[in-house]
């Protein structure tokens, strides 16, 4: 046994040589997915204003311009800011923030799932259920209408469309839209909040290299 922990302890000191992957991983994950929304708000401002301010079809939020400018400004300079790993453990805090609104203002009433679950025996909301969440209940009864709208779809595309084309890259799915992606993001960018950038490939490691006086 004690061996066993000798060996243990010897593999985490192996790993602490590249404990720097993990932030890297999040941060070249991370950084296209905000810098892309970001330009994207940019590049469509008025229909991005419109839809941040409708409160019919859209968010209905108030100011919708300054909150596009907001989110727009902390995805792309935070994005940014990411892939470089400058000031991370700052801009993680206005992303943190964007998650939030996303998931509490366009996602929250679709519930957890980015995209519908057709199989409620595969679905994760199965294990939840098992512990009788009444959420996880009812998106396991969802799943079967999904599954039903799914298979009437792609009756239809084999009947009148080219089916093997439409699906040569992929399977059809009904788009949930949950908060599945924002909750996701935000505990990545939670995870860089307190681990950092990571040595190495950051700007901020050897900016604090820099103002303790450490050589290169």
């Amino acid at each position: 046994m004690q061996r066993l922990v000798s060996l243990y302890n010897l593999l985490l000191s192996k790993l602490s040589y590249i404990d720097w992957l993990g932030p890297l991983a999040l941060r070249l994950y991370l950084a296209p997915v905000f810098i892309g929304v970001g330009l994207h708000k940019f590049a469509n401002w008025d229909d991005m204003v419109a839809w941040f301010g409708n409160p019919d079809w859209g968010l209905g939020l108030p100011l919708p311009g300054l909150m596009v400018l907001l989110a727009a400004s902390a995805e792309l300079i935070g994005g940014l800011a990411l892939l470089l790993g400058v000031a991370t453990r700052l801009v993680t805090i206005p992303l943190m923030f964007t998650m939030l609104v996303a998931a509490g203002t366009a996602h929250w009433n679709n519930g957890w799932f980015a995209i519908a679950p057709g199989d409620p025996d595969t679905s994760t909301a199965k294990v939840v259920a098992m512990l009788g969440i009444p959420a996880a209940e009812r998106s396991l009864e969802n799943s079967v209408g999904v599954g039903e709208r799914l298979e009437a779809a792609r009756s239809l595309l084999k009947q009148h469309g080219n089916y093997s084309w439409l699906t040569e890259r992929g399977s059809f799915v009904i788009l949930n839209n949950g908060i599945e992606f924002a909750a996701t993001y935000f505990i990545m960018l939670l995870v860089l909040l307190f681990t950092g950038a990571g040595r190495w490939f950051s700007l901020d490691y050897w900016l604090s290299r820099r103002l303790q006086g450490i050589p290169r």
